[in-house]
């Protein structure tokens, strides 16, 4: 991909969409604690489902999956069907029960439900960790299109997508975050669905359901270049699979920030139909991901140009705009694609950087440092640690880890090890306690890193517990330390316990 010069019409249409979300969330312009944090209104069914969807979508829904897909072939389905495995996950087991204890964030449900303020900070820290962790893959999604957009280099690019996704977050509270995700979702789909329509409809292949036209590529593909990107566990084994698509799943299902949106609906009902909207929504991006990669290696071969393993690796992540500019769409349209590229990494930063803002002025500060604080000040330190949060992303963004989808799924593994246990035994079984769950989370935290902590000294632990997908074998540990060391500890309060069989699972809505 060219970087000689800037990009004239994806800079002036980039800057357009990004405008016009910055008019709405100053419309909306947040001036209670409240509405930073996570209650704000209610925004209907289908509303509330493409908030859902929009919030979802990040960097490394539209820029990672493709890009993976393209090095990897069939171990990307992990990502997709963990993933969209993981709300159907949440609609089964968690949904309408959390909007019926009706607590605002993940640190308050644990610190309530376990009736414990130690339980509670470690919830709170891990839900700022698991922000940090998402928002370094979406800083780095942000920073190469930044950079491809003005001719910059990546640090630069990088620099400049923070300082403007933190003044939006800053200036815009939760509702204008909601109402903007509606409209962020309509931008989403068309910029993702019409360059594709375009492409397929220019390299002959079937353009009007093009998620149906690229399995023509594949056979292409695979009859006349021998790359065979379907062929199952090509590139990774069933178990690495296997651990990805599953830990993805528990980690969907434990994501601070995805189950903060049951808290806006004002009943179990709503919260399941948004939630079943949410997930047709993010199906529809999802089916067409694929194509881009597809799509990307078929230019290559046809032109002869395919690169060596390590420069494929580097270009990964763009593959989408890159196979845009290849496959000789014209400018406006990339600029298109590329709107909705910024615009989901965009709107992802800032939820996440709101969830770990709200951890830490609701749950640390206005909980543990001053529990007299005003409104006014919480607010205050919600948005100082947006910037905090968001220098920490940066700093680890500047040289990432890995590709945007492998960084993200560490985020995953983390909340699958931990919230999600919390959350599920919470829920479901009235016996578990304050020590099982602080028990709980501190094993899961201690799970999710223990490839780079003893992989070196121990190489099996990091076959165990690979650093993606470490869920698989860490979330089953977690719940069955969490059952044991609830069993020979005192049980919760009654009170607790007579709230989860009548007010919880006591009705129907």
């Amino acid at each position: 991909m060219s970087n000689d010069a800037a990009q004239l019409w994806p800079v002036v249409i980039v800057a357009g969409v990004l405008a016009s979300f910055i008019l709405v969330g100053l419309f909306y312009k947040s001036r209670e604690g409240a509405e930073y944090g996570f209650s704000g209104r209610y925004i209907g069914r289908v509303g509330g489902g493409a908030a859902i969807a929009s919030n979802w979508m990040s960097a490394a829904s539209f820029l990672g999956i493709a890009g993976f897909l393209y090095l990897n072939g069939y171990l990307a389905l992990a990502y997709v069907i963990g993933w969209t495995g993981g709300y159907v996950l949440l609609l089964v087991l968690l949904a309408g029960q959390l909007r019926r204890f009706g607590k605002h964030t993940a640190p308050d449900f644990v610190g309530d439900r376990y009736e414990s303020s130690v339980a509670r900070l470690i919830s709170a820290l891990i839900s700022i960790v698991i922000s940090v962790i998402y928002c370094v893959a979406q800083f780095k999604g942000i920073g190469m299109l930044f950079a491809w957009l003005f001719a910059i280099d990546y640090v630069a690019g990088v620099t400049l997508g923070a300082a403007v996704v933190v003044a939006y977050v800053v200036l815009s509270g939760m509702l204008g975050l909601s109402r903007n995700q509606q409209m962020q979702y309509f931008v989403l789909i068309v910029s993702f669905i019409l360059p594709l329509m375009v492409l397929a409809r220019k390299m002959g292949y079937f353009w009007i359901l093009p998620q149906f036209g690229y399995g023509e590529a594949l056979e292409e593909l695979s009859n006349d270049y021998g790359v065979r990107l379907a062929a199952p566990f090509a590139s990774a084994s069933l178990f690495q699979w296997t651990s990805l698509c599953f830990t993805l799943m528990v980690g969907t299902a434990g994501l601070p920030h995805v189950l903060s949106r049951f808290y806006v609906v004002p009943n179990i009902r709503d919260a399941r139909w948004s939630l079943v909207w949410g997930l047709f929504f993010i199906a529809l991006i999802y089916w067409s991901a694929p194509a881009y990669g597809v799509f990307m290696r078929l230019i290559e071969l046809h032109g002869n140009g395919v690169p060596d393993p390590a420069t494929a690796r580097s270009i990964a992540d763009m593959v989408v705009i890159d196979t845009a500019i290849k496959g000789g769409l014209p400018p406006w349209l990339v600029g298109i694609l590329a709107a909705g590229a910024i615009s989901a990494a965009f709107f992802t930063v800032a939820g996440l950087l709101m969830t770990g803002a709200a951890s830490m002025s609701f749950d640390i500060y206005g909980r543990f440092i001053s529990q007299r604080a005003s409104e006014r000040r919480k607010m205050a330190v919600a948005k100082g640690s947006v910037i905090f949060l968001a220098a920490v992303a940066v700093l680890f963004a500047y040289r990432p880890p890995g590709l945007i989808v492998e960084i993200t799924a560490v985020a995953f593994a983390l909340a699958g090890n931990t919230i999600f246990p919390a959350f599920v035994l919470g829920i479901w079984w009235g016996r578990a306690n304050r020590h099982g769950a602080i028990a709980g989370m501190l094993l899961g935290s201690l799970i999710t890193f223990a490839e780079p902590l003893f992989g070196g000294i121990a190489p099996v632990v990091g076959q165990i517990f690979p650093l993606t997908s470490s869920a698989m074998f860490g979330a089953p540990l977690v719940i069955a330390l969490m059952v044991v060391v609830s069993l020979v500890t005192p049980p919760p309060s009654e009170e607790m316990r007579r709230f989860l069989a009548e007010e919880v699972h006591g009705h129907l809505d």
